[in-house]
């Protein structure tokens, strides 16, 4: 668990993932997961492997992909990890990554983690990197999901579609307009999953505040030379001044929540989000 003191991004153990003893959770089971080369789709992936899932990690990065795939043999996950390069704004590839899922055994489960960032006042917000996010956060996990579904179906029909929401699928701030819609548009899917899965195929969304990546540490580090702030004072001011637990949350702690997500003892989780957020959006001052 990443305190105050500690603004680095944590590098994951064996520890940090919760396992269950869990038949929905085997090495007959397989799951994708998007974003696989760093961060929150990194700790999924683990996670998943943890627990014995055949896992399809992908991202563009494909350097970042093998270093994820070299950290599930170092802490001894059982299960399989398999990478794919791709490029979430190609149909062609998105729907490649369903088939090569599909290949290696029942396709149960999708994780759509990948995601980006880009700060700008809706007046000066670039219509280009308006539409790169919308296209990698709201119409690929579309596209991944009606690939990956008549896999699922293919079996019993049991499996759930996992997808990234935030605290800003819930309210907005300012200069993050395209970030904002995404994140609500995916709550939108997840219902939507939820309403056509016949309740064997769930939809369930995982929204968190801020959480202690490789990219949220950089970006603590700059925001803190920009305003001439500590990066500690960054995070309890800027970031968490509204939260009540004064804490970023680790990937793995995410990961874990959609292991628990998948697996049978959240069998009533469908088109619901789980919101774990310290307080942020609940509470205030």
């Amino acid at each position: 668990m990443a305190g105050d003191d500690d603004l680095t991004a944590p590098e994951p153990s064996a520890d940090d993932f919760l396992v269950l003893d869990d038949p929905w959770l085997t090495s007959d089971d397989v799951a994708i997961v998007t974003g696989g080369a760093s961060g929150i789709g990194r700790a999924t992936t683990l996670g998943l492997a943890t627990n014995g899932v055949t896992v399809v990690s992908t991202d563009m990065d494909e350097e970042g992909l093998a270093e994820t795939a070299d950290l599930a043999e170092d802490i001894g996950a059982p299960g399989r990890v398999e990478t794919v390069d791709a490029n979430l704004t190609d149909d062609d590839a998105v729907a490649g990554i369903a088939e090569a899922a599909a290949d290696l055994g029942q396709l149960r489960y999708v994780a759509n983690i990948a995601g980006l960032q880009h700060i700008d006042p809706i007046d000066q917000f670039p219509t280009e990197k308006w539409d790169l996010l919308q296209d990698v956060m709201v119409r690929a996990p579309f596209l991944l999901t009606k690939h990956a579904m008549p896999h699922i179906r293919e079996g019993d029909g049991r499996g759930a579609i996992g997808n990234m929401a935030s605290i800003h699928g819930h309210y907005a701030t300012s200069a993050k307009a395209a970030y904002i819609t995404a994140k609500f548009a995916l709550r939108g899917l997840t219902n939507a999953i939820a309403a056509e899965g016949e309740g064997d195929l769930r939809g369930f969304s995982v929204s968190v505040g801020y959480v202690l990546t490789p990219l949220m540490a950089n970006q603590i580090q700059d925001t803190a030379e920009e305003l001439d702030m500590t990066p500690e004072a960054v995070v309890e001011e800027r970031f968490l001044g509204q939260a009540r637990l004064k804490e970023l949350m680790t990937p793995a702690e995410v990961a874990n929540l959609f292991t628990f997500g998948f697996s049978s003892h959240s069998r009533h989780l469908n088109g619901a989000d789980m919101l774990w957020d310290g307080g942020y959006t609940g509470t205030y001052e």
